[in-house]
């Protein structure tokens, strides 16, 4: 009887796995004929190339060799778009945004937050948080930067004065990033800024992509597992698998499931308690999860968002707001390390409107030389380099110049077949010759000060970024709603650093590495996040 049960229980399981691997041999595709890469294995495709950590000369010769819609091959050789061609991105991220979703693999790891809902939950629960990142938001956040910026500025001060002027920027800007959407999104003081601190919740946070890195082979399956039937039976799933890096996983997701819980308790009983409580949590009630529980009691029952919901918002804007921002930080810190004559010129600019004072949210984010650094290393070394999208139905998608085919005709235009799977070249379309010109990829801050601004190129292109003509922050519902916080984020550090000190290259070698967020370590080999930079105060730096 059990063994009969069992049979009835796994027979669909295992027929639809079958199907999923068969079909490609079986079933042509429109997608054959459009040109690639030939896979490097039978089982995983093109995949282990495209997120090879070392694989940035993969990435940067898809668009001379194939051009801007490429096909690579995915697990059991299922065919991948991989396109950062600008009309058919518009087709993508605005235009049939709805047909275009985001696979279910971020539901396993941030619940029912921002990132993981679609279709009408998304866009309500999108509708109560854009006041929250709205620029008269972002000014009231200013102060609360400084504030950890300045605890920032003396923790680094403290350190060079003890240890010498060798220091993992990455490690104090992970920690800094950490802490600023813990004030400024949960009302809540990840890390102090003074010693080695440690905080189970930021820990979890800080291990989450490290550990999502290393696995690669069950993300590959994650994308077919997460249609397997119910959140509980998934779950049951991911606890049979034997495997240490994915109970890790599991570990991490339950540590940030019961901290955010707690958090989100507490907030519930300060709002409760009035408004003398709301003034004594961290941030006095003007974070971002304290305003949307606020919105949350008042709107109808029909718009609340649910407990889980609620949840889902503080793992998905704690993750988005890290990593991202720290590591553009530390990108752009090691950037003017190696181009001193550019950090002469920020830091110029910085004191000249500082005057020893913190610079006003709309002066600061109106400075030209320090926004046109911000923009061009955003630009090419965008922390997210590709993000993928489900096709929900067939659909016709076009291209912007036409697409030589395999058999060697001309391609306007291509049908997309249901449930194939899309990835957005963001980095590639940032860094296309086609749209930037030959200079494309090399960081020249200037181009964005020129008197006719940006190519023309690019600005007719219709790329669908909601900044700068970029893919950085991606378009449409779906684009990173967080942007502004972030760019608030990255110019008050700089602010505050740049004016303190200046940072030369170490003796040490450092290696950028592919994944999920690009993330420096010392040398190829090392696996661990670290980017050491020389730190001395300006004013000794100005004597030597």
């Amino acid at each position: 009887m059990v063994l009969s049960l069992l049979q009835v229980f796994l027979l669909p399981i295992v027929s639809w796995v079958l199907w999923r691997i068969l079909r490609p041999y079986v079933v042509p595709s429109p997608l054959d004929n459009i040109p690639g890469p030939p896979p490097t294995s039978l089982l995983y495709g093109n995949l282990v190339q495209f997120f090879d950590r070392h694989g940035w000369s993969f990435h940067d010769n898809i668009e001379d060799l194939y051009g801007s819609v490429v096909k690579i091959r995915g697990m059991f050789q299922r065919p991948i778009l991989y396109i950062f061609d600008p009309k058919a991105l518009h087709h993508i991220v605005l235009k049939d945004q709805n047909v275009y979703e985001r696979p279910g693999v971020d539901h396993l790891l941030f619940g029912s937050g921002l990132l993981s809902v679609l279709g009408d939950t998304h866009r309500k629960q999108r509708k109560m948080l854009n006041p929250v990142f709205s620029i008269n938001h972002m000014r009231s956040m200013t102060p609360i930067f400084y504030e950890t910026g300045r605890r920032l500025r003396d923790a680094i001060s403290a350190q060079s004065d003890t240890q010498g002027k060798e220091i993992d920027i990455l490690n104090w800007m992970s920690r800094t990033a950490l802490e600023l959407i813990g004030q400024g999104g949960l009302g809540y003081s990840f890390d102090p800024l003074v010693t080695t601190a440690h905080n189970s919740y930021g820990d979890s946070l800080k291990a989450l992509l490290p550990t999502l890195a290393r696995c690669t082979a069950f993300r590959m399956f994650a994308h077919f597992g997460s249609k397997l039937g119910p959140p509980s039976l998934r779950r049951l799933l991911v606890r049979l698998i034997p495997n240490r890096d994915i109970q890790q996983l599991r570990e991490i997701v339950d540590t940030m499931d019961y901290q955010s819980r707690n958090i989100l308790n507490g907030k519930r009983s300060a709002l409760r308690a009035g408004d003398e409580a709301v003034k004594q949590q961290v941030g006095e009630g003007k974070d971002i999860m304290s305003i949307l529980l606020r919105a949350n009691m008042a709107t109808s029952e029909n718009d609340k968002m649910s407990e889980d919901e609620l949840l889902g918002q503080m793992s998905t804007l704690v993750f988005a707001a890290t990593d991202t921002t720290s590591n553009a930080l530390a990108r752009t810190l090691n950037l003017l390390a190696e181009h001193q004559d550019v950090q002469d010129k920020v830091r110029a600019e910085l004191l000249a409107a500082s005057q020893g004072e913190d610079i006003p949210y709309d002066q600061l984010v109106d400075l030209p030389y320090l926004d046109a650094v911000c923009r061009e290393t955003l630009r090419l070394h965008s922390p997210v380099s590709f993000t993928p999208r489900e096709a929900q139905r067939d659909i016709v998608l076009p291209f912007s110049t036409p697409v030589r085919a395999t058999d060697g005709t001309l391609l306007n235009e291509i049908v997309v077949p249901k449930d194939t799977l899309v990835i957005i070249g963001v980095r590639e379309c940032n860094r296309s010759k086609a749209l930037w010109g030959e200079d494309a990829l090399e960081w020249k801050p200037e181009r964005w000060l020129l008197p006719d601004g940006i190519p023309s190129s690019v600005k007719n292109a219709g790329i669908p970024g909601v900044y700068s003509n970029l893919m950085t922050f991606l378009g449409g519902g779906n684009s990173c709603i967080g942007f502004k916080f972030s760019q608030l984020e990255m110019k008050v550090i700089l602010a505050v650093l740049l004016s303190s000190f200046k940072f030369t290259l170490s003796d040490k070698e450092i290696c950028w590495n592919l994944a999920d967020v690009a993330y420096p370590t010392v040398g190829p080999i090392n696996r661990t996040p670290s980017m050491p930079l020389n730190v001395e105060p300006v004013e000794k730096a100005a004597c030597v």
